[in-house]
């Protein structure tokens, strides 16, 4: 998307990557992914941009101006482009009001996840306001979410095997997005140019991915809460086990705020544990069990005032008795509260694929049901409740019976065990270009982070030449979300010389 018009200009493929040294390189696992990305969208450059990229209208929310842009993309960049089937991909851009046509350099956002959509801006506020005074900002919704050819609950039961399913879901990765965010870049930004790409947990993790494959598509990132573990295999497993100390500190936090609460998410364990099945129906037609109240950890442990929306919830958790004699049993406020923090329902491709995007080359098998298996005293909530102590929430992990009990899941189980035994993942990072970055990044690293490591994060940090970091325990997973612009603002000063080197 130009500026001034909606298509924009014909691009000379064989001048905008020719030039570039992934041409030369002699062929290796990581070069030859390289290569075919760029063989790929070098032979669609060239294409009439009406077919592949339309675009909308100007409207307006208080002080932004927003037009969306659609385009059709290759379901699997491995194929000719012919070839593929295609998928539509959706991005929304916004500039300051009055900005609509000046020549702003491009910010492309890529949200957390997996399977969560972009934010939704319904006024200047924020990150987005800041960033809003100097770029044109693109809002990308990643292939399967909003409306980039949703992979929601009820579309993927289009599929008439499990086998189809992950035959279809195994192109929803981090590779993927990058293609897609390539294949938007040489459309939108004048001349192909490289742009600025802001990466924000799990986006941040596609934006080392970008470093890796594409950096000629690069002129700056940012990482807010978004450095990956890069080693091969799968590194499902390095992470659950660095990550269980920092989820019990978090608990530990928890409830030296909210003392009252240890004994009454006990009695709620032990509520649970004696109920016919092992559990309690949910709204949705799930099941609530001892194990399913541990995951509220997930959405209330690592960003800001999640403590106190957990310790909310917990005090409206039983219903009153309202007839003498009635039997106590847990509020559909609660029931209804617990559906709502994890929201499988809306985002069921979270789960399906949240441990695929730690792999290359290996299976998760399961990891972090394994890694929790290995000391299964410390997080055994029926065992803590009956011998007094704290019940320990879980953090960022996917079970194999979540698939069993949350109802939004059930149908995709069989899917989710062959994606959780599938070994032969493509790579997502090569650490000989990583070592040898020319892209200027800038990284949040928060100490205190539920979901991304802090020492993950620095070994990562070590292998990107160049990168700088600020280490800070202010804010949490979510500062970007939290600080309003300063997060944001204190990243481009490090990347503008506004903040000093050393």
């Amino acid at each position: 998307m130009l500026a001034t018009h909606a298509s924009p200009s014909l691009i000379n493929p064989l001048q905008l990557f020719r030039s570039h040294s992934l041409f030369s390189r002699a062929i290796s696992p990581f070069s030859a992914a390289r290569s075919l990305f760029v063989r790929t969208v070098a032979s669609m450059a060239g294409v009439n941009s009406s077919p592949d990229h339309v675009v909308g209208t100007w409207y307006s929310v208080p002080e932004l101006r927003l037009r969306n842009h659609r385009f059709v993309v290759p379901l699997d960049y491995s194929l000719e482009p012919r070839s593929s089937p295609k998928i539509s991909v959706f991005a929304r851009e916004v500039v300051a009001v009055g900005k609509e046509d000046q020549l702003l350099p491009y910010l492309l956002f890529l949200q957390g996840g997996p399977g969560f959509e972009c934010p939704r801006p319904t006024e200047a506020s924020g990150w987005i306001h800041k960033a809003c005074e100097e770029f044109r900002l693109i809002l990308m919704d990643q292939r399967g979410t909003g409306l980039s050819t949703p992979l929601t609950a009820s579309s993927m039961s289009q599929f008439k095997s499990a086998e189809d399913l992950v035959d279809y879901l195994k192109h929803f990765r981090a590779d993927n997005i990058v293609n897609d965010a390539e294949f938007m870049r040489v459309r939108l930004v004048p001349d192909a140019g490289p742009w600025t790409i802001l990466g924000q947990s799990y986006g941040g993790f596609c934006a080392v991915t970008y470093l890796s494959f594409a950096p000629q598509g690069l002129r700056q990132v940012l990482l807010t809460g978004g450095t990956p573990p890069i080693g091969n295999g799968c590194t499902a497993d390095t992470v659950y086990r660095v990550c269980s100390e920092q989820i019990i500190l978090q608990n530990e936090k928890y409830y030296k705020r909210y003392p009252q609460d240890i004994e009454i998410v006990r009695e709620v364990v032990n509520y649970l544990a004696a109920s016919e099945g092992g559990g309690v129906l949910l709204p949705s037609g799930g099941i609530l069990t001892p194990w399913g109240l541990q995951t509220l950890g997930l959405s209330c442990l690592g960003s800001s005032a999640g403590f106190e929306r957990l310790h909310y919830m917990f005090e409206g958790v039983w219903d009153p008795v309202l007839v003498p004699g009635a039997p106590k049993q847990i509020s559909y406020y609660f029931l209804n509260a617990f559906e709502s923090s994890i929201a499988f329902d809306t985002n069921p491709l979270y789960a399906i694929l949240h441990e695929s995007i730690y792999c290359q080359g290996a299976s998760s098998s399961w990891s972090a049901h394994r890694i929790r298996s290995e000391d299964e005293g410390k997080f055994d909530a029926i065992k803590a409740a009956k011998e007094g102590h704290p019940v320990i929430f879980m953090g960022e992990m996917i079970f194999p019976w979540m698939f069993d009990e949350i109802h939004a899941l059930t149908k995709f189980k069989d899917a989710a065990h062959i994606l959780a035994e599938k070994q032969d993942w493509p790579p997502l990072y090569d650490i000989n270009m990583l070592n040898n970055n020319k892209v200027p990044v800038a990284a949040a690293v928060y100490y205190d982070d539920l979901f991304v490591n802090f020492k993950i994060a620095m070994e990562t940090a070590s292998q990107i030449a160049g990168i700088r970091l600020w280490i800070t325990n202010e804010y949490m997973h979510s500062g970007l979300r939290d600080g309003g612009g300063k997060v944001f603002e204190h990243l481009m000063g490090m990347l503008n010389g506004k903040k000093p080197l050393f």
